[in-house]
């Protein structure tokens, strides 16, 4: 497949790959942001210890209000302490794309948590326990703009495998949840270590239960991360083609596979687009 450099940033609900940068690293920020990731996530939850949690929030609120820094910041959950402490830190921070809120259970930590900001947040729900899973549903539709899977907690939580297998119902929960709410389909949780080939792996079968984003832990992952979840060059060849052959039979519906395959095809097209994947020669 041919992946060039996306023409523009790409929009948060096309968004593939949501790079996790540990808070605690001011370090390690440009790295981070120069990875070929398509979202960057500044982390104030899991990765950071309590005793360094103001000393994170420091370093990525100043990292923000620095002239031309973006970002999203993984903040902590509703039902801790540290959460009222991230808002009142983060919240007039000029570059703060919006909040990835851990552990979401509720609606009401979603939408208790827009109102915190005022009203002016973007609010992605880390979905990530058994109770979260069942809620997803009334979670995507408190305002949310976009769920992702906190899988590791999950497993955790539930003792279920990291196996695809034993993914496949929380997966498609959170894409039919999100469906239900007209909202982007969902952000698959990471693959730990830097295995390639099982990050590619398990990214395929994310995709097939129709998540199209996935957390990494490591910019090396962005990349395979970026090309799983896009459209193959085949994939362009064959829209085009179709669009091309639709359009010389007059542009009308000839069957009943039309109307899919000419949905297929447009979607294909536009996240082609986005991404910048080029047609096979």
């Amino acid at each position: 497949m041919s992946v060039t450099s996306a023409p523009a940033p790409i929009d948060y609900s096309l968004s593939r790959s949501w790079l996790l940068a540990n808070g605690a690293r001011p370090e390690g920020f440009a790295d981070a942001a120069a990875s070929e990731a398509d979202q960057l996530i500044f982390d104030l939850e899991d990765a950071v210890a309590p005793a360094r949690k103001p000393f994170a929030r420091d370093a990525v609120a100043e990292w923000l209000d620095h002239p031309g820094n973006t970002g999203w910041v993984r903040i902590n959950d509703a039902e801790t302490g540290f959460w009222s402490d991230d808002i009142a830190r983060l919240r007039s921070c000029s570059g703060l794309l919006g909040v990835v809120l851990a552990k979401v259970e509720s609606a009401a930590h979603v939408s208790d948590t827009i109102a915190a900001f005022g009203g002016r947040v973007d609010v992605i729900a880390l979905v990530e326990s058994a109770i979260g899973i069942e809620e997803a549903t009334a979670i995507a539709r408190a305002g949310t703009v976009r769920l992702a899977f906190g899988s590791g907690d999950y497993r955790r939580d539930t003792g279920t495998a990291a196996t695809d297998l034993a993914m496949v119902y929380a997966r498609a929960r959170l894409t039919n949840s999100s469906r239900v709410a007209k909202l982007p389909n969902p952000i698959d949780g990471p693959t730990p270590g830097l295995d390639l080939d099982l990050l590619r792996a398990q990214t395929a079968a994310a995709r097939e239960t129709g998540m199209t984003g996935r957390l990494c832990l490591f910019g090396d992952q962005a990349r395979v991360v970026n090309e799983a979840m896009s459209p193959t060059s085949a994939d362009v060849d064959w829209a085009r083609d179709f669009l091309s052959d639709f359009a010389l039979a007059g542009g009308e519906v000839r069957d009943g596979s039309d109307k899919p395959r000419l949905h297929e095809a447009s979607r294909i097209t536009r996240l082609a687009s986005a991404y910048g994947v080029t047609a096979g020669v």
